[in-house]
């Protein structure tokens, strides 16, 4: 391994080198849209000087396209981390916060949130800061735990019985979203239909402001992590002759990731497989390291799904696709090639 890691590119090149992309990619972002803003005169908005562009491109840039830009970054970078956390976590590459069910459950919740408690709290910031991101983290927290309780045994964790929990817990995710569905009004209908199929259309500075603090806190507790993760890579007998107490680190590494996903699925709905995919590309690029793995991680995170909403508002303009739709074609695809050569330890 040593040899390997000698061979990689320094993390500070690589963590450069992605900042100016996403850096490259914002200015993209905020210049896209159904009202063609040039990328100069979206630069000059982004500060609250005087300036000779009208009114209406501050406005647009400052008030809709900016905070829309920054929510992608902030949820596609909690995706990332959450979902190389869980790759390391369960030691499989198949491994990710939709796939074991965990984004489902964490809809779930919100969904009861919206339905049951929507027409009673009226004020939508009290929904956002307090009812739809607990029932979020509540209904990730118990599929996460569920999924895990069903794959361990004596003999450690099976990864196969995992992804078979998975698949049951979101065909049950999916009954309970149908049964609320039914019985939602058309408000809640409306808001349903977002959650679903993943969708960055409602960002707000508030948003934005449980987004980052969420996004912060679990990069630095991560990191924190990073150490007992790599040796976690050698099985957990070996972790445990290192000095790590295996089960406390599941246990707090689930909540952490409980909670990042139900903040994220709160903000933006179902947004699959950047947890899947851009792992496997930081490994590829920074090797198994945590330690370098993570903040990498991070920013590919965030470039990725930056780059899918901005072909989900231009793919069909004037028309916007769901995000989630665009993170779907690029992921399924992606996962399918993982099966395809992993079948044989699969089968």
């Amino acid at each position: 391994m040593n040899s390997v890691m000698a061979h990689r590119l320094p993390l500070s090149w690589l963590m450069a080198f992605s900042c100016v992309l996403l850096f490259l990619a914002l200015i993209s972002s905020i210049s896209l849209g159904a009202m063609p803003i040039t990328f100069s005169d979206s630069f000059i908005a982004l500060f609250p000087i005087k300036s000779e562009i009208p009114e209406y491109v501050s406005v647009i840039i400052q008030q809709v396209r900016l905070p829309r830009t920054l929510l992608a970054i902030a949820i596609g970078g909690i995706l990332a981390l959450c979902g190389a956390v869980m790759q390391g976590l369960f030691r499989n590459s198949l491994a990710d916060p939709g796939i074991i069910g965990v984004s489902a459950g964490a809809s779930l919740g919100a969904a009861i949130a919206i339905v049951v408690f929507g027409s009673v709290l009226e004020h939508t910031a009290f929904l956002l800061f307090g009812t739809v991101p607990l029932f979020s983290f509540l209904g990730g927290a118990l599929a996460t735990f569920a999924v895990y309780y069903m794959g361990t045994s004596r003999n450690g964790t099976s990864v196969n019985i995992m992804l078979l929990a998975g698949v049951a817990l979101g065909s049950i995710a999916g009954a309970g979203m149908g049964l609320l569905n039914y019985f939602a009004d058309d408000e809640a209908l409306r808001s349903l239909s977002l959650w679903t199929m993943g969708s960055l259309a409602g960002a707000s500075w508030e948003a934005l402001a449980l987004a980052y603090s969420t996004l912060i806190f679990l990069a630095f507790a991560f990191q924190f992590y990073a150490k007992p993760l790599n040796a976690l890579l050698l099985g957990e007998s070996e972790a445990r002759h290192l000095g790590v107490n295996v089960q406390k680190l599941k246990r707090n590494l689930i909540l952490l990731t409980a909670a990042g996903v139900g903040v994220t699925v709160a903000l933006s709905g179902i947004i699959g497989f950047i947890g899947l995919v851009v792992p496997h590309i930081g490994r590829m690029l920074s090797g198994p390291d945590h330690r370098r793995l993570l903040p990498l991680s991070w920013v590919l995170g965030s470039l990725l799904l930056l780059i899918s909403d901005m072909a989900a508002r231009t793919v069909v303009t004037p028309l916007e696709l769901p995000v989630g739709i665009i993170t779907a074609i690029i992921g399924a695809p992606f996962f399918l090639g993982l099966l395809l050569k992993q079948r044989g330890r699969l089968a």
